[in-house]
């Protein structure tokens, strides 16, 4: 007889394991057949789907307060007391469901990766893997409490990056210099928490019989479509033609602004002098705007957001203590998606509203996926509801269609984005390389000062420009590694945002010609979640799976072509 599940997580939270223990030795007891089987699974699913909504809600709770002591605990007590054994008991499941040979309808892709995650499933990891997720909080909690005074109040860095798009020079150049300064106070502590980290993560991999870190990152990720040696090639490919493409822009901007030499805080403001975008005063206005925006690009987008609106599914403002950041995460039993930013009042904030708006819609077009597991989506195709939402709502940010913008404005923010596209690729292109190096290279990554100049030298073959001086600024340049919180929390996690913005220009592309099929392929690719491969999914999508100098040249050209169209 079946043992009846919560109709919801509330009551969940505060469970000790032995609350679990029931359902998953009715699942381990029950006898699988070809007439059982789907229900075996929707139950298994809704479980699954339940204590994730729990990991949800304490995880989100460390995030909208890094000081809260009480959140931290709660969320390490899910890690250590409920987590783990999940992944153990889950463990016997997937094995009794293989050996079987039973499936649901439809099941192909999370066989496949539920074949993969039995092949690579420790009991002596589990232990690791929570000690990997509180050292990413330790982390948070520094970035968190780096603050400034900037006349006369104390304010986030975050708070001070504004100031890095006016048009007081002196101004842009003390306020980087404080920014720069205060990160490198915390520069041992990183130093040390990344050790740990490292040190973790390698003794994963060997748990596992994995001779480094990045194969069996490779293997968890699901990375079935393509190798590192693709990533490698694609790092070559944007050497080859996006890096002479970014440097042209640095020329540009460098004679626009009438200097000799482009220094680290003339990368953001306007070239023509013009005061920055001040699309918004506060996070009601921000989500306001964004509202009429998703519902000009598609009225079912926009009453999706509308449901996020009305269920408080949205934290948008930056204060202190808050976590680094963005993120759009899901309720997965409810399947609801939740949004989580720092907006300041820039248009950096309009993009990240909207970006993370497209990985809501995400979960809301697959949400009619009866199985957990179909709905699990790589980053490599996750990114691309978000990059291509970026770009398919662009059109709209004016105030005609109740956006932020007069037309004038609308056509520089759209300028400054597909810019930013260009100059994105290069450091895309770093940080992917770095975490290929330090994974592969332990030993030497163990060390911070190698770390440190390991990140130079690809800054150098990346990012740096005769029409850039970065004198001074060694120690701000070989720490850089330090500010991007992908590489503490969610390792390799990079790559996938270059390749997705590779498939949602091109779905861009399809939308000049054609808006309505483009959108209604975008919205079918959505529903399929993650129950295709990744170049079905992409093709579904009106896009190709590729990322060689061709598919780069292409985007770079169609990209110059609407720059040019919008100057």
């Amino acid at each position: 007889m079946s043992i009846a599940l919560p109709k919801n997580s509330a009551k969940m939270k505060d469970w000790s394991w032995d609350n679990y223990v029931p359902f998953f030795d009715y699942l381990e007891d029950l006898d699988l057949s070809s007439s059982n089987v789907n229900e075996w699974m929707k139950y298994w699913s809704d479980l699954s789907e339940l204590i994730g909504e729990v990991g949800t809600s304490v995880y989100i709770s460390t995030t909208v307060d890094t000081t809260d002591e009480e959140a931290k605990a709660r969320y390490h007590k899910f890690l250590e007391e409920i987590s783990e054994n999940v992944s153990s008991r889950n463990q016997k499941l997937k094995i009794k469901f293989l050996e079987s040979g039973f499936s649901p309808d439809n099941f192909d892709i999370p066989l496949r990766g539920m074949k993969s995650e039995v092949g690579l499933f420790s009991e002596k990891n589990l232990p690791l893997l929570t000690s990997d997720a509180k050292l990413s909080k330790e982390y948070d909690a520094i970035i968190g409490s780096q603050t400034v005074r900037w006349e006369g109040e104390e304010v986030t860095l975050t708070q001070l990056s504004p100031v890095m798009l006016k048009t007081d020079r002196k101004n842009r150049e003390k306020a980087w210099k404080m920014a720069a300064k205060r990160r490198l106070e915390d520069r041992q502590s990183i130093n040390e928490i990344w050790i740990k980290i490292l040190k973790t993560r390698m003794s994963i991999a060997k748990n596992s019989g994995y001779g480094d870190y990045r194969a069996w990152r490779w293997e968890y990720l699901k990375r079935f479509d393509y190798t590192p040696e693709d990533c490698l090639t694609f790092h070559r490919s944007i050497e080859k033609v996006i890096v002479p493409l970014a440097d042209k822009l640095l020329k540009n901007r460098k004679e626009a602004l009438g200097l000799e030499k482009l220094k680290p805080w003339d990368l953001s403001v306007d070239i023509y002098g013009r005061e920055p975008l001040s699309p918004f005063k506060d996070a009601g206005e921000l989500e306001d705007k964004c509202h009429n925006i998703f519902k000009s690009v598609d009225p079912v987008l926009g009453d999706y957001f509308g449901v996020m609106r009305k269920e408080n599914l949205l934290d948008l403002d930056n204060r202190k203590g808050k976590a680094p950041g963005g993120y759009c995460t899901e309720y997965p039993f409810q399947r609801l998606p939740f949004i989580f930013m720092n907006a300041v009042g820039t248009h950096s904030d309009v993009q990240t509203m909207i970006h993370e708006g497209g990985h809501a819609f995400h979960v809301f077009e697959s949400a009619e996926l009866p199985f957990s597991s179909q709905r699990d989506v790589g980053m490599e195709f996750a990114e691309v509801a978000s990059m291509a939402m970026e770009l398919l709502a662009s059109p709209y940010l004016t105030v005609d269609n109740g956006g932020f913008y007069t037309d004038k404005e609308s056509s520089r923010a759209r300028i400054e984005h597909l810019e930013k596209i260009i100059m994105f690729w290069p450091y895309m292109a770093v940080v992917d390389a770095f975490q290929h190096w330090a994974y592969t290279n332990p030993d030497k990554a163990l060390n911070p000062d190698n770390c440190d100049s390991e990140w130079s030298d690809l800054w150098k073959r990346f990012q740096m420009s005769e029409h850039i001086d970065y004198s001074d600024c060694d120690d701000i340049i070989s720490t850089g590694w330090h500010n991007k919180l992908h590489i503490y929390h969610v390792p390799f996690y990079y790559v996938e945002y270059g390749m997705a913005q590779l498939g949602s220009i091109q779905i861009w592309g399809n939308s000049l010609q054609d808006r309505k099929k483009a959108i209604q392929d975008y919205r079918a690719a959505l529903s399929l979640g993650g129950n295709a491969t990744l170049p079905e999914l992409y093709e579904a999508a009106g896009a190709k799976f590729s990322f060689d100098d061709e598919t780069l040249l292409n985007a770079a050209n169609l990209i110059e072509e609407q720059i040019s169209d919008l100057s």
